[in-house]
């Protein structure tokens, strides 16, 4: 909702300042300039990317017009399930919680929480997690390293999008100066024509630095920056199982391992510690 509105801003800023200063706003509508200038970048962009990168940009590309869905609900959630998981660890033993790893669709405590079961992701991460805890034959420094590393992949596999839209938007000024050019080209190669007509091709030709550089800090670029603060939130969650896990195996008790997670996530998500003892107690009566 936020990039539409802030799209909407930018073209009523410019091109409403534009016209209050007496310009002509069908002067700026050249679809010839966009088509050289817009071609070319996508041609760009096809020739500078793998398949892999390309799919990825293009998988991303829609969730930079949806709202996160990192909430503080959702980190309400994992905190919960964790606590749960923990918990029935310490009561029972590691063994018990062989079958809501083999299978968590069918587990008691996933299915508590269908937000955080629909992410495959993060279910696969801390189920794989737990199926290392229960071989009990790595510490908790082999399995940090483990963890780090895997996280580490998902960021960098995360940056590929942001890279390709921000290589993407530093093209397009460039693009929009080339087809200034060819409309330069274009205007001398008609020298002999009226004045009032060359003018006009002139100002033609201004029209694809314009668009070049507009469509780059004013539309493009915003969504590479967009892109990578999405991939910050998305890191986030697997840092909390991370903290949680590893404070369980150092020997910390549940209560104890879900606030080392709290305490590492984002203050615009991060539940008091009232809160989140309120919200586990109102989970243990469901």
């Amino acid at each position: 909702m936020f990039v539409i509105i802030g799209y909407i801003v930018v073209c009523a800023s410019v091109f409403g300042g534009f016209a209050m200063a007496g310009g002509h706003l069908a002067a700026l509508f050249q679809p010839l300039e966009l088509l050289m200038i817009g071609g070319a970048a996508l041609g760009a962009f096809f020739v500078g990317n793998d398949m892999k990168s390309i799919k990825a940009t293009a998988a991303a590309f829609p969730t930079l017009f949806k709202g996160t869905k990192y909430t503080k609900k959702l980190y309400f959630d994992l905190l919960a399930m964790m606590f749960d998981i923990l918990t029935k660890i310490r009561k029972d033993g590691m063994m018990a919680i062989e079958k809501d790893v083999e299978d968590p669709e069918q587990s008691t405590i996933f299915t508590k929480y269908p937000d955080l079961l629909h992410d495959h992701h993060l279910i696969d991460f801390i189920c794989d997690y737990l199926r290392l805890m229960l071989s009990g034959n790595m510490d908790a420094f082999q399995i940090e390293n483990l963890m780090d590393n895997e996280i580490e992949t998902h960021h960098n596999e995360g940056h590929v999008p942001v890279h390709c839209i921000a290589r993407l938007g530093d093209g397009l000024p460039a693009f929009g100066i080339v087809a200034a050019v060819m409309g330069v080209v274009h205007t001398m190669e008609s020298i002999g024509i009226p004045p009032s007509e060359l003018g006009l091709l002139i100002a033609h030709a201004l029209v694809g630095t314009f668009l070049g550089i507009l469509l780059a800090y004013g539309f493009v670029g915003p969504l590479s920056s967009l892109c990578e603060q999405k991939l910050n939130e998305s890191t986030k969650i697997y840092q909390t199982v991370k903290v949680v896990l590893l404070a369980s195996l150092n020997g910390y008790a549940p209560t104890i391992a879900i606030e080392f997670g709290r305490k590492v996530l984002y203050s615009t998500e991060r539940p008091s510690f009232i809160e989140l003892e309120d919200h586990i107690k109102q989970n243990k009566s469901r």
